[in-house]
C-alpha cells in the first residue's frame, strides 16, 4: 500500500486524454529578466541580425555558430472537478475581499525580478469580472477545508444520481487484480481490454493536516485531478511534473512560500488553485501552462505586478506575462553525427540529404503554440533561425515542407542560392490554383534545394494527390474518394538529379502527407498514389540517355529517396507499406472505407525501401509538442542502390528534460531536422530489388485455416 493516507474518488473514465510528451522533469530555474519584454535588440550572432528581446541578460544570445555541422568531407475547456462552481451574485458574498497586500518586510525574489516601472500603480476595483472570479473561487476553497471534502461530495452525488452508480473498484497498487467490490471491469465487444480499465482518476488528500506527501503519489501518472489543499505543506516535490494528465491541481490552504518550476511541465492544467498560501513570487516556467483557465492566488502576499495583471486581465494574461519574460534556457549541445559502417564505393558518389518541416507562419499561432514565447513565434525571428540551421549543415540536397509561396520567392530562394549555392524547385499546394495572386502567396508547399555545383536538374514533376485520385477509373464512383481524398490538397515534388562529375542519378521525392490522425486511410491512399506515380515517372526517366557506367534500364535501378512529413508513426500502415512493399486490402488503417483496387486487392510497390534512421533505430521523435511527441518525418531510400553512411543524432536529453515542446528560442519549428549521408553503390553491384506480391485471398484463407 502507498505510504500516505488517501481517499480515492472512483469515477468512469470517459474523458479523452490525448498523447502527452515523454516524462521530463526540469531542474533549472533560470535567472530573472532585467528589462521589459517589449524591448528588442539585434542580438543574435547571425550573418543577418534581427530583433530579439533584450531581456535575456548579456545582450547577445548565440544559438548556432554559422559553420557546417557535418563531417569535414561532406479540446474544449474543462469544468471544475464535479461540475462548474456557481458564480456568486456580484452584489452578494464577502464584500471587499482582496489579495493580501505586500508585506513591509524585505522579500527575496529570485524568480520575479521585475522593474518597478512595470508595476500598475492604480489597481482596479475589486468589482472586475476577473477579480470577482478570484473571490468566488477563494470562498469555495475556504468552505472545502474539511477532510476529503471533494471525495465526500462525489460520493453523495453518486448516491443521489439516477440509475446504478456501481463502479468497479480496483486495487490502485495492483490494478490487474479482480475488482474489490465484485463488479467486472470494462469490456469491449465482449472481450477484456489488453490494458486494465482505469476507473478512477482523482485523489482527494485535502484537509488531512499533512506536512509531507509521499513520492509514491507521483507514480499515478493517469491522475487528472489532485486535491492536496488545506494541509500543512511547506514544500511540493519537483516530481509533481510526472503527473502530466492533471487538469486540476488544488494546493490551497497550505504554507507554501515557493513553487517548483517543474509545475510548468503540467501543460494540461486547466485549474491551478493556490489560495491562502504564502506566495510572493511565481516561477516564470508557469508561462508554459497555456491551457490554464483559472489561477487562484487570493490570500497570498503576491507581487504587485502579478496581482495587477490578474485583476485587470485574468489568468491568461498572467500566463502570457510569465511566458514572455521567462529567460531563455542554456543552449543545447550540438547534435551528434553518427557514422555507420562504410561500404565499398568512391567518395565522389557520396551525398547528404536534409529533410525539415519548417512550420509555416500562418500555422504558428498562439492558439496552437501557446507555450512558446510570442517573440520566438514571430516569423521574422524564426525564418533567420531556419535559414541559419539549414545552411549550417551544408547538405547537398535540402527538402523543406510548409514553405509558403511568398517566403520561398522573397526569402529562401535567393538567400539559399547566395549563401549555399542552391538551385531549387518549388510548388505550392493544390488550392493555390484556385486563388487570386495575393491569396496564393500565403499557400504553403514543398521546396527541394540542391547544390548547383554538384547536381544538374534533369526533370521535375508535381504530384497532386487529389488530381491523381480523380484520374483513377476505379476511384470515380467511390464516395469515400470524393468525401475524404479529393478534399485534401497535399502534394509531392519529384526531381531527377544527375551528379555533374559521376553522372549518377537520383530521384528525390519531397512530400507532405495529410495531418489529421482520424484520416489514416487518406494517408495510406496518398502514399500508395505516390508510389504508383513514382513508378510511372521512373519508366519515363529510364528512357533519358545517360553516358555514365550506371545501367538505368529499369526504375528500380535508379537511386531513389522518398522523404518528407508523412504524419504517420512507425506503427502505421504507411510505414508498413513503404517498408514491406505491400499491404493487405483489409488493413486496419483503411477502416470501412472503399478505395477501388486499393481496398479490393491491396497495395504494393516495386522498390526496396528502408527508413534511413531504422539503421540505428528511429529517433525518439521528429515532432515535439505537449500534445504529441513522436516520429512522423522520414528519409526512405532504395537499399539496392544506396547505403547509409551517416546520420544526424537526436536532441540533447538534458535539454529536453526542461522543455514542454517546440518551437522555442533554439528550435524554430515543432519538427526537427533529420539528415542522412548516402553512398551510391558501384554500378556492378546494383540489382533490381526482389518483388514480393500481395498474397491472394485464397492463399490467405488457406493459411488462416492452418493456424
Amino acid at each position: 500500500m502507498s505510504a500516505f493516507p488517501h481517499q480515492l474518488i472512483y469515477q468512469p473514465n470517459n474523458s479523452s486524454n490525448g498523447p502527452v510528451s515523454p516524462v521530463h522533469s526540469p531542474t533549472h530555474t533560470p535567472s530573472p529578466p532585467t528589462t521589459s519584454p517589449g524591448q528588442t535588440s539585434p542580438s543574435i550572432n547571425y550573418p543577418i541580425s534581427h530583433g530579439v528581446p533584450a531581456i535575456y541578460g548579456g545582450g547577445n544570445l548565440p544559438l548556432f555558430s554559422f559553420q557546417t555541422k557535418l563531417p569535414h568531407k561532406m479540446q474544449p475547456p474543462l469544468s471544475h472537478a464535479f461540475g462548474p462552481h456557481p458564480i456568486l451574485n456580484q452584489n452578494s458574498g464577502p464584500p471587499g475581499q482582496s489579495l493580501m497586500q505586500q508585506t513591509s518586510m524585505t522579500v527575496s525574489q529570485p524568480q520575479l525580478n521585475i522593474a518597478l516601472s512595470t508595476s500598475v500603480t492604480n489597481p482596479l476595483s475589486v468589482s472586475s469580472a476577473h477579480w470577482q472570479q478570484q473571490l468566488n473561487y477563494a470562498q469555495l476553497s475556504r468552505q472545502s477545508a474539511s477532510p476529503h471534502h471533494h471525495a465526500r461530495q462525489a460520493a453523495v452525488a453518486a448516491r443521489s444520481s439516477l440509475g446504478s452508480s456501481a463502479i468497479a473498484i480496483t486495487d490502485p497498487n495492483n490494478p490487474n487484480k479482480a475488482p474489490l467490490n465484485g463488479i467486472h471491469s470494462k469490456k469491449e465487444n465482449g472481450e477484456k481490454l489488453d490494458q486494465p480499465f482505469q476507473q478512477w482518476m482523482t485523489i482527494d488528500l485535502g484537509g488531512m493536516g499533512l506536512k509531507n506527501i509521499s513520492k509514491e503519489l507521483f507514480r499515478y501518472h493517469f491522475l487528472t485531478t489532485l486535491y492536496i489543499s488545506h494541509n500543512n505543506l511547506t514544500y511540493v516535490s519537483p516530481e509533481v511534473s510526472k503527473l502530466r494528465c492533471l487538469t486540476i491541481l488544488d494546493m490551497s490552504g497550505n504554507k507554501l512560500s515557493v513553487l517548483p518550476s517543474e509545475l510548468g511541465m503540467l501543460t494540461n492544467l486547466k485549474e491551478l488553485l493556490l489560495f491562502d498560501n504564502m506566495l510572493v513570487t511565481l516561477p516564470f516556467e508557469l508561462g508554459t501552462l497555456y491551457q490554464l483557465e483559472t489561477l487562484g492566488l487570493e490570500g497570498n502576499p503576491i507581487n504587485e505586478t502579478i496581482k495587477s495583471i490578474l485583476q485587470k486581465d485574468g489568468t491568461s494574461a498572467v500566463i502570457h506575462f510569465l511566458r514572455d519574460n521567462c529567460q531563455v534556457p542554456p543552449q543545447p549541445m550540438e547534435r551528434d553525427w553518427i557514422m555507420l559502417e562504410n561500404e565499398a564505393g568512391g567518395d565522389r558518389d557520396t551525398f547528404t540529404l536534409l529533410c525539415y518541416n519548417i512550420l509555416c507562419d500562418k500555422y504558428a499561432t498562439t492558439q496552437l503554440y501557446g507555450y512558446t514565447p510570442s517573440w520566438a513565434l514571430q516569423w521574422d525571428y524564426r525564418k533567420e533561425l531556419i535559414k541559419h540551421e539549414v545552411l549550417s549543415y551544408n547538405a547537398d540536397i535540402v527538402c523543406l515542407q510548409e514553405v509558403d509561396t511568398s517566403q520561398y520567392d522573397e526569402y529562401f530562394k535567393d538567400s539559399f542560392n547566395e549563401l549555399g549555392d542552391y538551385d531549387s524547385v518549388y510548388w505550392p499546394k493544390s488550392r493555390a490554383k484556385t486563388m487570386a495572386d495575393w491569396e496564393r502567396k500565403s499557400v504553403d508547399g514543398c521546396a527541394t534545394f540542391y547544390k548547383n555545383s554538384k547536381y544538374k536538374l534533369i526533370d521535375k514533376q508535381l504530384i497532386e494527390f487529389n488530381q491523381v485520385a480523380l484520374q483513377r477509373s476505379d476511384f470515380k464512383k467511390t464516395e469515400d474518394m470524393f468525401n475524404r481524398v479529393i478534399t485534401k490538397d497535399n502534394i509531392a515534388v519529384i526531381t531527377l538529379l544527375e551528379n555533374r562529375e559521376t553522372l549518377s542519378r537520383v530521384i528525390v521525392a519531397n512530400c507532405h502527407i495529410h495531418w489529421d490522425p482520424s484520416y489514416a486511410d487518406v494517408k495510406l491512399v496518398q502514399v500508395a498514389m505516390l508510389m504508383d506515380e513514382l513508378d510511372k515517372l521512373g519508366q519515363k526517366w529510364c528512357t533519358i540517355p545517360n553516358h555514365s557506367l550506371y545501367n538505368y534500364s529499369s526504375p528500380q535501378k535508379i537511386s531513389t529517396i522518398i522523404c518528407g512529413d508523412f504524419n504517420s508513426t512507425p506503427d502505421s500502415g504507411v510505414y508498413e507499406f513503404l517498408t514491406r512493399g505491400s499491404i493487405r486490402q483489409d488493413h486496419n488503417d483503411f477502416g470501412n472505407h472503399i478505395y477501388g483496387s486499393y481496398t479490393s486487392d491491396g497495395l504494393s510497390h516495386k522498390l526496396s525501401l528502408k527508413s534511413s534512421y531504422s539503421n540505428i533505430e528511429e529517433l525518439p521523435f521528429t515532432n515535439f509538442t505537449p500534445s504529441f511527441t513522436g516520429v512522423i518525418d522520414y528519409i526512405w531510400y532504395s537499399t539496392n542502390t544506396l547505403s547509409v553512411t551517416g546520420l544526424l543524432g537526436g536532441i540533447d536529453k538534458e535539454y529536453l528534460s526542461k522543455m514542454v515542446g517546440f518551437p522555442n528560442a533554439h528550435f524554430p519549428s515543432d519538427h526537427v531536422v533529420i539528415l542522412a549521408e548516402f553512398r551510391v553503390k558501384p554500378p556492378q553491384t546494383i540489382q533490381p530489388p526482389p518483388q514480393f506480391g500481395i498474397p491472394s485471398s485464397n492463399s490467405r484463407r488457406l493459411n488462416s485455416q492452418r493456424k
